[in-house]
């Protein structure tokens, strides 16, 4: 069996417990999902699959090599396809079965990959959490960044060097999220606290090795 599912983020909502407590909650669209290729350590040197996102939209303008991908393994081609590990035993996994939030169980605690939103182009300050100059007046150094190398030597700005820049659509994994509910009809995954990207990116939800 697979260990992870694709899907998307739908937004964020709150639940409460039966002692009245507040829960902040992320509803995820969790597949369905297909197999599209099964990867063996005897020929590709590690155990994978490859799991495709099944939407209400079909894929249009697809190109040749994945139409042939897809016409392969007997599924419609996909716009977001990613590689899940399997667990052990499951020789049985190929391509065209399907894979759903079953796989899942309230309680249980999840690790969700997912995009950042995008910030654009930002400063230090916000980009890096800098602290910054005094704010007193005269001071003239409120949001620079100081000095970031040496005159005489290597006369240049070392690799590395945290500076202003483009913030945000960055691949982040939120670790340990624990699932308060799961809609098997319509494929949702309630999960406890946020996850990065806005409503409607696509993430991927995958089992805690233990």
């Amino acid at each position: 069996m697979v260990s992870g599912i694709l899907g998307k983020k739908l937004g964020m909502t709150q639940i409460f417990t039966t002692d009245g407590a507040v829960v902040p909650v992320t509803v995820l669209q969790a597949g369905p999902c297909v197999v599209v290729q099964r990867k063996t350590a005897a020929v590709d040197g590690y155990e994978s699959a490859q799991i495709a996102l099944v939407e209400s939209r079909r894929m249009r303008h697809a190109g040749k090599p994945t139409l042939g991908h897809f016409k392969q393994a007997g599924v419609a081609p996909a716009r977001f396809v990613r590689e899940v590990p399997v667990e052990a035993g499951s020789e049985q996994t190929k391509p065209g079965d399907a894979v759903n939030v079953s796989m899942f169980s309230p309680k249980e605690k999840v690790n969700v990959v997912a995009t950042s939103k995008g910030r654009g182009f930002a400063g230090l300050m916000k980009r890096h959490h800098f602290a910054g100059g005094a704010a007193s007046h005269g001071s003239m150094f409120h949001r620079a960044p100081g000095s970031i190398g040496s005159s005489a030597w290597p006369s240049r700005v070392l690799k590395g060097v945290r500076a202003a820049g483009h913030m945000g659509v960055a691949r982040v994994t939120v670790r340990n999220l624990e699932i308060v509910k799961i809609d098997a009809e319509e494929n949702q995954i309630w999960v406890k606290g946020s996850i990065p990207g806005p409503n409607g990116g696509y993430l991927v939800i995958r089992k805690i090795n233990k």
